[in-house]
């Protein structure tokens, strides 16, 4: 008789099964998982780039509203309340792609250049698959150059230069440059290599020097690299920086200091004597007469009543706090010199008043360096002057200056009378604008060694009011 094996076939079907199922249901569940997974991923995908046409839309809205305008147009918009714009107090929400985007704007402080836009995007099938993206937009300030002129600039083999450098009229380079030298003009002819040889718009004589440049568009691999003197590459035709604009800024400056945002003072006088205190105050004295020649001051105007003094103290001085983030605006020409020490501020002079004649400011009137206290966005000077800023004579023989220096109509330079004499060197941290060409030499005048570093906090922290581009850019993208 055969054996009987029915039941244990039967026990064994149904562990099989069992186990089967186990896998089967383990792999449906991975199989679901992994569709929910990726229908999240694709949501979050797309929530990210509603995000991102947020900032595009608000990219686009900037350019928009603030194209064109002066600075002081551009901190109306931003202050003006009914309505405000868009994001600012509270978020502007727009339906997009399935989904919406909600920008929130933190607006710049008076005098910033830096704007922080957050965009949230998220789709209507899964409003908790949001993505966030942080932008800042910032307008380029003139502090972001080293050397920036409307005129022509000439770097001798001794020069070596950390900062950007840019010329609307042409730059002859033959010493080292570790970042980008650019220019208005596609060539020109440079006046120190005989006037009759058309040159590139930034050109070296630097051996191999510069072959005469062809007529522009050069063909290709005309224009030589030369890394051996720019490091950083050199850029031209480039686009041409208004100096003319400057005019809307320093009326603006002086607006800002007679309505609360500083400190505005009269044509009194030939002009204020301004010392910068390390305790976050400022001395002031009306200047009564000076040396017609070397710009040495001789005697100062008694702040009430009649009298004179010879030093800037006592009754001819007044003490005021340093207007952080502030404007000091001189209806005439000033003398500047002192310490900052955590405080941001611009010092301008300008007659704006009509009649007699532009302002100048004067450094090194002391025989002290014109200082900050440590580099950093708390330590900020720019002296801004409507005509020349002019380093005098009286200034100490190894000359530091910590300042961005801006010449509307005139020079940023040695007080060149003849009689400035011979000094050892000047290191210069900040950033140099000026009209015509800057020079701190000139024969047996000015500073044998000249020492320039760029302040890279001046690309993110300009002094307040420094004059900028109108056209927001992203400098910052980020995802939170």
């Amino acid at each position: 008789m055969l054996p009987r094996y029915g039941g244990s076939a039967l026990v064994y079907v149904l562990v099989i099964m069992f186990v089967v199922s186990i896998i089967f249901s383990a792999m449906v569940t991975f199989i679901v998982s992994q569709l929910k997974f990726s229908f999240y991923q694709a949501e979050r995908e797309q929530a990210f780039q509603i995000a991102e046409a947020g900032i595009d839309w608000y990219r686009w809205y900037l350019a928009h509203e603030t194209a064109g305008k002066t600075a002081q147009q551009i901190q109306e918009f931003w202050d003006s309340v009914d309505p405000g714009p868009y994001g600012v107090g509270t978020p502007y929400e727009v339906s997009y792609g399935g989904g919406d985007y909600s920008i929130s704007v933190q607006k710049p402080d008076p005098g910033s250049t830096i704007v922080m836009v957050t965009s949230t995007g998220w789709v209507n099938q899964d409003p908790s698959a949001k993505r966030i993206i942080q932008v800042r937009f910032r307008r380029p300030s003139w502090s972001e150059y080293l050397f920036l002129s409307n005129s022509f600039m000439n770097f001798g083999t001794e020069a070596t230069v950390y900062g950007k450098v840019f010329s609307n009229y042409g730059i002859r380079f033959d010493g080292h440059a570790y970042n980008t030298v650019s220019a208005l003009p596609a060539s020109f002819n440079d006046p120190t290599w005989g006037g009759n040889n058309l040159q590139f718009g930034v050109h070296t004589t630097v051996n191999p020097a510069d072959p005469n440049a062809p007529s522009y568009p050069w063909p290709a691999g005309t224009v030589p690299d030369r890394p051996d003197v720019f490091a950083g590459g050199r850029q031209f035709p480039s686009p041409a920086v208004s100096f003319t604009g400057v005019t809307a800024d320093l009326a603006n400056m002086k607006t800002q200091a007679q309505s609360g945002n500083g400190y505005y003072f009269d044509s009194s006088g030939l002009g204020r004597r301004i010392l910068f205190n390390s305790d976050g105050t400022f001395t002031v004295c009306t200047v009564k007469s000076a040396n017609s020649n070397t710009h040495a001051i001789s005697r100062y105007y008694a702040t009430s009543g009649s009298g004179t003094c010879t030093s800037c103290s006592g009754s001819c001085a007044t003490n005021y706090p340093i207007p952080n983030n502030g404007i000091i605006f001189v209806e005439n020409n000033a003398w500047v010199d002192g310490t900052i020490n955590n405080d941001k501020v611009t010092v301008a002079a300008a007659n704006l008043s009509g009649g007699g004649n532009q302002a100048d400011i004067y450094i090194g009137s002391s025989a002290a360096n014109l200082t900050y206290a440590s580099f950093d966005c708390n330590n900020m000077l720019g002296l801004v002057a409507q005509h020349d800023v002019r380093v005098l004579s009286s200034c100490p023989n190894n000359y530091v200056v910590d300042a961005a220096l801006l010449a509307q109509d005139g020079t940023v330079g040695i007080n060149n009378n003849g009689s400035f004499g011979a000094k050892n060197s000047m290191t210069f941290n900040g950033a140099i604008v000026s009209y015509l060409e800057p020079y701190f030499v000139n024969g047996n005048n000015g500073f044998g060694v000249r020492t320039y570093n760029f302040n890279n906090n001046l690309l993110y922290c300009p002094p307040p009011y420094f004059p900028t581009g109108t056209q927001y850019s992203i400098d910052l993208w980020k995802e939170l």
